[in-house]
């Protein structure tokens, strides 16, 4: 009985410390990369840690095509059960090549891998922090509740999306707000 009290006692303190370190996803987070070509797609990139100055950052690039019904690559990280609950946005301070990107969050409501919310930002070529209210989120399936609930979300997506075009975007801070 005292390993299992020793145990949720670990696991307790596990998860407590976990929330407070979630503040900045990009240090916290298990990221895993995918691409369009688990579909058939022929997009191909890279996600990689890199270190600038104090900071690690997150880096997403590659090509993106459209082709064979193709047109993202994304880097993903799951999201500690209500995270989120009783936040308002998400804020993120990210760099890149210029071009637009999104946001894509996956909830207990999006069952099927097309299944989303996003919202787009731009990702110029100096550090900016971007604010990103959870009600400007867009559903991207009419199967899909009106508005997003941030207490279920599971996964955060950075995305190069949709179009043809070279991606270069880095993160070095995501965080609810």
């Amino acid at each position: 009985m005292k390993t299992i009290a020793a145990s949720l006692s670990i696991l307790f303190l596990t998860l407590l410390n976990s929330g407070a370190m979630a503040n900045n996803l990009i240090k916290t987070g298990q990221w895993v990369y995918l691409a369009d070509r688990v579909m058939g797609g022929i997009s191909d990139g890279i996600a990689q840690f890199e270190d600038q100055g104090i900071d690690q950052v997150i880096r997403l690039s590659g090509e993106v095509s459209t082709a064979n019904n193709g047109g993202f690559i994304q880097v993903r990280s799951p999201v500690l059960w209500e995270a989120a609950k009783g936040k308002t946005g998400i804020r993120l301070t990210v760099k890149g090549n210029g071009d637009q990107y999104f946001l894509h969050i996956r909830s207990t409501d999006t069952r099927l891998p097309w299944h989303y919310y996003q919202h787009s930002f731009q990702a110029s070529g100096t550090w900016s922090e971007i604010s990103l209210p959870f009600e400007a989120f867009e559903k991207s399936s009419s199967l899909l509740r009106a508005t997003l609930d941030q207490s279920e979300i599971k996964t955060i997506g950075i995305v190069a999306y949709g179009k043809d075009y070279s991606a270069d975007v880095s993160v070095k801070r995501l965080e609810f707000y």
